[in-house]
């Protein structure tokens, strides 16, 4: 059997204390490989080879760290076919849902390779009196990111691209469940130049994240995961004195005004709803439509785009979507849909009991939808993270913007709609931290910032895009003159300040 191995200092490293999980391949359910966990050695010398490394990679001009990120973006794309089968044999999502995996983390990899211009500070002449002042953006040392099954190859690339390009050495702690792509992602930037031990990767399961979150070398940790968890992380990692962001779960809803293209609307709610098997923090597993009428006529079309959809093996290029991740997983969203059935949503399309032939140990779950779901369930207060759509009708523009404000996630939402101003209305007054309007999915491009509000987010900067750059770095502030002769001035007993 196949074994996954950490890479650490350059190098691919068994893990020592015996440790392993089951990495199984959800078109058939069979375990294809294992992977080593780490333990507090791997922990440690991956920390050790990354502050030894680190001082010299942020030595190098940014300009010279860049070439190294342009040089992996063409390694990349070179090996999109192989990072995106690889990718699919492990998670399950489709061959093109995961190239699009791949690209989206390029796009954001390509926004680094500009950190010369992204860490240029501020310059204030003539402060005072022959006083100049000026700041500089310098990296932290050693920093970590702990990533989820999700998207194994776009959240590292989110985290350790501005890491990396900003002068820090990192740590990754990828996924159990799909674990490959990172080490691959490693082996690659090590092609690219990146010097041994700038880039790790450690496999673990919740005892590696706790030695990681308490690890006195480590000063910065981004993390994405389920609320709780990254709430407890977000915690824990600041009780430890490190600088911390957290992104956690997700509820994000598509509100569908009366004058909405319904065909359009319709399209791009069942490509978020049930792509990637619905197992992605901005899906979109909520629709809103305002009036009965918008109901009804949203309701229909909706069955007849889910009756067209095509469930397959990853490999499949016909299919809509692949297997979930794994057999829990798919025995959890199972759960969720009979809790819908008893809190009393009418379930209109029930996705359970299906089997692939010729794959019916894979993971597979069809399309579910309920209708008159209402904000008291708690399969709507909660994430399914599954192939599941819910219908929650609202009677007026006002009770559609309510729902998502007083949700307790924020992540991301979006309204589907000909009016301008009620979009423009809709974007101002939703509290919510990513809007798209006439857009299913609305996560930002690489060089603007993703990150949610509420219990979707725990920390004050964003990932990626210009958070990404200030939150890998610590800003430094230099007040100085240089006095004209060599005289001994008075000594001064006053707080300086800027007046002569």
């Amino acid at each position: 059997m196949r074994s996954i191995e950490h890479f650490i200092n350059g190098r691919r490293m068994a893990g020592g204390d015996g440790r392993h999980g089951d990495v199984f391949n959800p078109n058939d359910g069979q375990v294809q490989a294992q992977v080593a966990f780490a333990g507090q050695a791997e922990l440690d010398e991956a920390v050790r080879g990354a502050a030894a490394a680190q001082p010299g990679w942020a030595a190098l001009n940014p300009q010279r760290r860049a070439r190294v990120l342009v040089r992996f973006g063409q390694l990349l794309e070179a090996h999109m076919d192989e990072l995106a089968a690889l990718l699919s044999s492990e998670h399950g999502k489709v061959l093109a849902d995961a190239r699009g995996d791949v690209q989206r983390g390029l796009e954001v990899i390509e926004f680094a390779s500009g950190i010369p211009h992204l860490l240029k500070g501020e310059f204030t002449p003539g402060a005072g009196p022959g006083i100049d002042v000026y700041s500089m953006r310098q990296p932290l040392g050693v920093v970590a990111g702990i990533t989820p099954f999700n998207f194994p190859a776009m959240i590292p690339m989110w985290m350790f691209g501005p890491a990396i390009a900003s002068g820090n050495a990192f740590i990754l702690k990828p996924s159990e469940r799909d674990p490959s792509v990172p080490v691959r992602l490693a082996e690659l930037m090590l092609e690219a130049g990146l010097p041994p031990g700038v880039l790790n990767v450690v496999h673990g399961d919740k005892d590696t994240v706790a030695a990681i979150l308490r690890h006195r070398q480590i000063k910065a940790v981004s993390f994405v995961g389920s609320s709780a968890i990254a709430e407890e992380v977000y915690a824990t990692g600041a009780r430890h004195g490190k600088r911390m962001q957290a992104m956690g779960g997700a509820k994000n809803p598509g509100i569908v005004l009366p004058d909405a293209d319904l065909d359009q609307a319709v399209a791009s709610i069942i490509g978020a709803a049930y792509g990637s098997a619905g197992e992605r923090c901005m899906a979109l597993p909520v629709v809103v439509p305002v009036g009965e009428a918008t109901a009804q006529a949203l309701r229909g079309k909706l069955l007849a785009a889910i009756a067209g959809l095509r469930i397959g093996v990853s490999t499949d290029h016909d299919a809509d979507y692949g297997p979930l991740i794994n057999a829990a997983h798919k025995a959890r969203v199972e759960t969720w849909i009979q809790a819908g059935v008893d809190e009393g949503a009418e379930l209109v399309v029930d996705g359970r009991g299906f089997e692939l032939p010729g794959h019916e140990g894979g993971f597979f779950l069809k399309p579910s939808l309920f209708d008159h779901v209402t904000p008291d369930m708690t399969t709507y207060r909660e994430e399914i993270f599954g192939p599941v759509l819910q219908i929650v009708r609202a009677h007026s523009f006002e009770e559609a913007i309510a729902l998502p404000t007083r949700h307790q996630y924020g992540n991301g939402v979006s309204i589907f709609t000909r009016d301008g101003h009620a979009a423009r209305e809709f974007a101002e007054q939703v509290e919510v931290g990513m809007v798209g309007i006439n857009v299913p999915i609305p996560v930002p491009v690489g060089y603007h910032s993703f990150g949610g509000w509420k219990r979707s987010g725990f920390g004050d900067l964003n990932q990626y895009g210009m958070d990404g750059v200030r939150f890998f770095t610590r800003t430094k502030t230099v007040t100085q003159r240089w006095p004209s002769s060599g005289g001994v001035a008075d000594a001064s007993f006053l707080m300086p300040t800027s007046h002569a």
